[in-house]
């Protein structure tokens, strides 16, 4: 069964152009490593809850709006042969999180296993 990565991040809407930019780099970057599939989203008219929300897991700021990436793997094992690959590869090795355009910080990212779907 399936396994994947999941990554969500702050994005402001200022640095949009740069941060496609980014995620074209990466999506081929993630490609050439043997990830089964990427997929970048852009919140769409989120708002913040009264307890938790997109926005307020990232501490958007104004002008800001929550992108999330899901990297689809054969399975856990798939996913660190991946992984290995990816820390290799030149996309990789000149990432400075400095000089991304969001702020690294706030992003948070995690491996997940289904349980459920069809």
């Amino acid at each position: 069964m399936a396994y994947y990565d999941i990554a969500v991040v702050p994005v402001p809407q200022a640095k949009l152009a740069d941060y496609k930019k980014m995620l074209k780099k990466g999506a081929a970057a993630w490609k050439r490593c043997g990830a089964l599939s990427y997929v970048e989203t852009l919140g769409d008219g989120l708002k913040p809850g009264k307890q938790t929300s997109f926005l307020q897991s990232v501490k958007a700021k104004k002008g800001e709006t929550v992108g999330v990436a899901i990297l689809t793997f054969k399975n856990k094992t798939h996913r660190n042969q991946v992984w290995k690959k990816m820390m290799k590869d030149p996309f990789m090795s000149g990432f400075d999180p400095k000089a991304v355009p969001f702020d690294a910080r706030r992003m948070y990212f995690g491996a997940f296993k289904p349980i459920a779907g069809f």
